[in-house]
């Protein structure tokens, strides 16, 4: 199995062809006006219409416009046909049209539309409570992995560094911040962080996400007592770091400005689909995009 980075032909291929079939599978709580937000990512910058404003290579927009006390007002998308209009050609339908901070006509530039190397959501939500996620990346278990190999202190040694002398770097897939083995162990996590949830939260609806260099995972039941406020994911980062060892990254969990991959997104860095996962055992060649048929 071999990685390596889309095209842009990649991408326009898959947004246009693949990725409309994977809207009906979207997760009940991602819609058109759930999430607060919807993100984009570029693989170069691309100019906004204010002249003093500087290009941009990622975007944030909100699916509500809101009075100044933050109450809804009017929908920027009218079904999740307005979002994937966005997704395809970002310049030309940019829900910011009409501002001189939309993006820039790309009918009036040099430089090509955009395609978007990454789509992401808001998980802070209009109709339910901030989305609890676990996020655990193969390149943190990579770099803790070399850390554990060599004897000596490594603290002070760069990631790059530190993966080239254990010969990770080396390792397939070749120059990535991780081996296939990571990818394995970061599945294998997610799966323990379910049971966890299950087990010690008596959780019933959960999902675990592949994300393409690692792991999602969801505790999507809601908690009446505490909405899964912030002290109350404090305690829950405490408990998967501390008492269970598992390397997640805590900021995404606490922070609720934080964005997650689409669902059925493409990563771009490795040609795979996102996607929610069922099994441990779960294999990564089947997260394979057709234009890699």
């Amino acid at each position: 199995m071999t990685w390596r980075a889309a095209t842009r032909d990649d991408l326009d291929t898959y947004y246009s062809d693949e990725f409309p079939d994977y809207v009906d599978d979207l997760p009940s709580f991602i819609t058109a006006t759930g999430p607060k937000q919807y993100a984009l990512a570029f693989d170069h910058p691309h100019p906004v219409r204010k002249d003093e404003v500087p290009d941009k290579d990622f975007i944030r927009r909100d699916t509500w416009q809101t009075d100044t006390a933050g109450e809804r007002q009017q929908a920027e998308f009218d079904g999740f046909d307005d979002v994937l209009d966005f997704i395809q050609h970002p310049a030309r339908n940019d829900p910011l049209d009409g501002s001189e901070f939309a993006l820039a006509d790309p009918g009036l530039l040099d430089q090509p539309d955009p395609r978007p190397d990454a789509v992401y959501y808001a998980l802070d939500n209009w109709e339910r409570p901030w989305v609890l996620l676990v996020d655990i990346d193969a390149k943190t278990i990579a770099r803790e992995r070399a850390a554990d190999a060599l004897p000596q202190d490594t603290s002070h040694r760069d990631d790059e560094a530190l993966l080239e002398a254990t010969g990770i770097l080396d390792a397939d897939p070749t120059g990535y911040p991780y081996a296939f083995e990571d990818i394995d162990q970061a599945i294998e996590y997610g799966f323990e962080v379910r049971d966890i949830f299950a087990d010690d939260f008596d959780a019933e609806e959960t999902m675990v996400v592949y994300s393409g260099q690692g792991v999602h995972v969801y505790l999507l039941d809601t908690d009446l007592a505490h909405r899964y406020d912030a002290q109350s994911r404090e305690v829950l980062n405490d408990l998967l770091l501390e008492s269970y060892d598992i390397p997640i990254d805590p900021v995404v969990t606490a922070d609720r400005r934080r964005v997650a991959r689409l669902p059925y997104s493409l990563h771009v860095d490795v040609s795979r689909i996102v996607q929610p996962i069922e099994s441990p055992q779960f294999n990564p060649r089947t997260a394979t995009p057709a234009f890699l048929d």
